[in-house]
This record gives C-alpha cells, structure tokens and sequence, in this order.
C-alpha cells in the first residue's frame, strides 16, 4: 500500500509540474501574442507613408533615420519570427495539454487502486 501511494505522489508531481510548464507556455504565448499586436499595428503605420516618408529608429536615447522599405523589411521579419514563435508555442501546449489528460487518467486510476487498498484492509481488520 505504501508503494502505491507513491507511486501516487510522483504521478502528482508530474502532473503539477506539466502543470507549471503549461502556465508558462501560456504566458509565453500572451506576451508573443502582444507583440505581435503591435508589430502589425507598426506595419499599418508603415504602409501609410508615402515613398519619401522619413522613419526613424530609437537606438538608446538616440533617434536614427532609417530607410523606408528597410524599416518595412524589418519590421515583416519581425511578425514573421513572431508568428513562427506562436505556432511553436501552440504546438508546445497542445502537447502540454495532452501530457496533463494522460497524467489525470493515470492519477484517477491510481486513486482507484489506492481507495481499493484501502477498502481491503479496512475490511481484514473487520
């Protein structure tokens, strides 16, 4: 009975720390998701201007005039990494989510077993 219930913690201790990695990829994700917000917001501004529009970069303290279509290119990397880094992160807690289903199946079903352990002695004891 002793082994079985710790077999019942170390499944419990998986499972909370799938848990907190879950937790994580999810703030991951709301920050990435941030981001990406306002790069496409950066970009609806970009597409604004017209051909000799001035841009400028803030490096530092520092205000630096960049080139148009290199501010725009940067600018499409950038929301590509970042959709890149979403889908990964979507992908991540798919596979999170799914290891935390397997972990609560295994934990009812040691649950069950440990109840039934239980049950046995009380009912040897009678």
């Amino acid at each position: 009975m002793e082994d079985l219930q710790n077999k019942l913690q170390a499944e419990l201790d998986k499972f909370k720390a799938v848990g907190k990695e879950y937790h994580n990829a999810i703030s991951q994700r709301q920050v990435l998701d941030g981001q990406l917000h306002e790069n496409m917001g950066v970009k609806t501004e970009l597409d604004l201007l017209k051909a000799d529009g001035e841009v400028f970069k803030m490096i530092g303290p520092v205000l630096v005039k960049q080139e148009l279509t290199e501010a725009k290119q940067n600018v499409n990397k950038r929301i590509d990494y970042i959709t890149n880094e979403l889908k990964r992160m979507d992908d991540m807690i798919s596979n999170l989510d799914a290891e935390q289903d397997k972990h609560k199946e295994k934990l009812a079903t040691l649950q069950m077993q440990f109840q039934q352990e239980q049950m046995k002695a009380a009912a040897s004891k009678a």
